[in-house]
């Protein structure tokens, strides 16, 4: 063996060295980076409107090419679809941490409502509460009514079991969650 050879055999390899990342890098670079078209999206939709909003218009915002975006979306009704779904669970998330943290149903549903708020105020949820159903095309429409569905009913069922339990007036829970959200 050659001194050439032995050196070569003895080297290990530096993962700082090499240009290539590993894949779960490389995964969550491009996840991190998806998310990122999606909150610019998020926040042009609320912005301008989801039709006044162009790919070119997000790609601006992100400072990339328009062809990049293809690489993390399929298309502008894509972005309009995972921006109101993640908003939808962001949601979802939150009445259920509010409810699971416990204490009478009043406690619960002002928790929830103040859950809500703070969701909403953000670019997902304002997503969700600004766009119209008649805006997703109509495959993801019965999916995202599915799911805003459940925040309703989350609602109704908290206010049913107050007006069960008494600790709030006898109303009409599915007027009332109507109401809150």
């Amino acid at each position: 063996m050659t001194k050439t050879t032995a050196a070569r055999k003895t080297r290990t390899p530096s993962a700082a060295a090499s240009p290539w990342a590993a894949a779960p890098d490389r995964e969550q670079q491009r996840e991190a980076k998806r998310q990122a078209v999606l909150q610019a999206a998020a926040q042009l939709f609320n912005e301008r409107g989801f039709h006044a909003t162009s790919l070119d218009d997000i790609a601006a915002r992100l400072n990339v090419s328009k062809p990049t975006l293809y690489y993390y979306v399929k298309n502008k009704d894509e972005i309009l679809l995972q921006c109101v779904s993640k908003g939808l669970e962001m949601t979802l998330e939150g009445i259920e941490a509010s409810r699971a943290a416990g204490g009478n149903v009043v406690d619960q549903l002002r928790a929830c409502m103040q859950a809500y708020t703070d969701i909403v105020m953000q670019p997902f949820g304002m997503c969700l509460i600004r766009v119209g159903d008649e805006e997703v095309p109509e495959p993801s429409r019965t999916e995202l009514r599915r799911m805003k569905s459940e925040i309703d009913h989350a609602f109704r069922r908290l206010v049913a079991q107050g007006v069960q339990e008494g600790s709030l007036q006898p109303c009409d829970p599915k007027m009332t969650a109507f109401v809150i959200a």
